[in-house]
């Protein structure tokens, strides 16, 4: 048997860990942070705060990986991944995945406060355990329930910084919660096969393409309505309020454009884009909070 290199065994651990989503949901972290103080976050909140979120995030992602890995391996997206590659074992991601949680805990509930902690540890378990082992193949609306776990971020970046709940951050948590769907079925649309060979209920696999693509839009009108909530409740000025203007003229022309789409590639373009808007929100509202008009 050849000596795995350690490069590469770190390269699939880091592979657990969703890195590009982890990325997005430390982003919104941070963005809840800056917008819950009028001046600087302090820099050992912004640091540990993040690192623990992440952690997090990734240990749920591991956990993720460990229940998916029989689906994994029938789906074309994932069958590359580190477990039905063979790259690593079930015991490595589940040490790996447990060591994760334990220290983003540590971190969370000595350095930052408990109801961070708590707070965190609740969406850990929403995503890898009651989505990912459950919700996932119990219903098609799977995303919208479980997209809770996924909205969670900049409450806990909030919380981080204050120590308590407020009511704009609560704002924020629902504009996430409203993006994931139609973020999230426009990717199930375009590998639609790939789930239905998995026996994964997804709207698409379930209640049909047309059908979904509707929901999309439906989704997407409330979504542009959610989205002038920091506006209306003067938690943003008119920066803001442009550049998320744009955003949903962009969002809902992708939205309107899944209903007779050109070809399959339209769904792609559109969970790109999803991807791309909800960065640019959130930097809008960072930007505004520094620079109000």
């Amino acid at each position: 048997m050849n000596a795995v290199l350690p490069g590469s065994q770190i390269r699939h651990f880091l592979a657990l860990c969703k890195l590009k989503v982890v990325s997005l949901i430390v982003f919104t972290a941070v963005v809840g942070m800056f917008l819950a103080v009028p001046g600087m976050v302090p820099l050992d909140v912004l640091i540990l705060g993040s690192l623990g979120i992440g952690m997090a995030a990734s240990s749920a992602a591991a956990i993720n990986h460990l229940l998916d890995a029989r689906t994994d391996e029938v789906m074309a997206r994932t069958r590359n991944r580190p477990l039905p590659t063979g790259s690593l074992d079930q015991r490595q991601v589940l040490v790996f995945a447990l060591g994760l949680a334990a220290i983003s805990m540590l971190i969370l509930a000595v350095f930052i406060n408990p109801l961070t902690a708590i707070l965190t540890f609740a969406s850990l378990i929403g995503y890898a355990i009651i989505y990912t082992a459950w919700l996932k193949r119990a219903t098609p609306q799977n995303i919208v329930i479980g997209g809770a776990a996924g909205a969670a971020p900049p409450v806990l970046g909030w919380v981080a910084v204050t120590g308590e709940i407020h009511a704009h951050a609560l704002i924020l948590f629902l504009i996430i919660f409203v993006w994931t769907p139609p973020h999230f079925w426009a990717l199930a649309i375009y590998r639609r096969h790939d789930y239905a060979a998995a026996d994964v209920p997804m709207m698409p696999v379930t209640h049909g393409v047309e059908f979904t693509r509707w929901q999309i839009l439906f989704y997407s009108i409330i979504l542009v309505l959610v989205t002038l909530l920091p506006w209306l409740t003067g938690m943003s000025g008119l920066i803001y309020l442009a550049g998320s203007s744009v955003l949903n003229l962009g969002f809902m022309g992708y939205a309107i454009a899944m209903l007779r789409p050109r070809n399959e590639q339209i769904a792609m373009k559109m969970f790109s884009y999803s991807v791309l808007y909800l960065m640019m929100l959130f930097a809008f509202l960072l930007i505004d909070h520094y620079l109000p008009l």
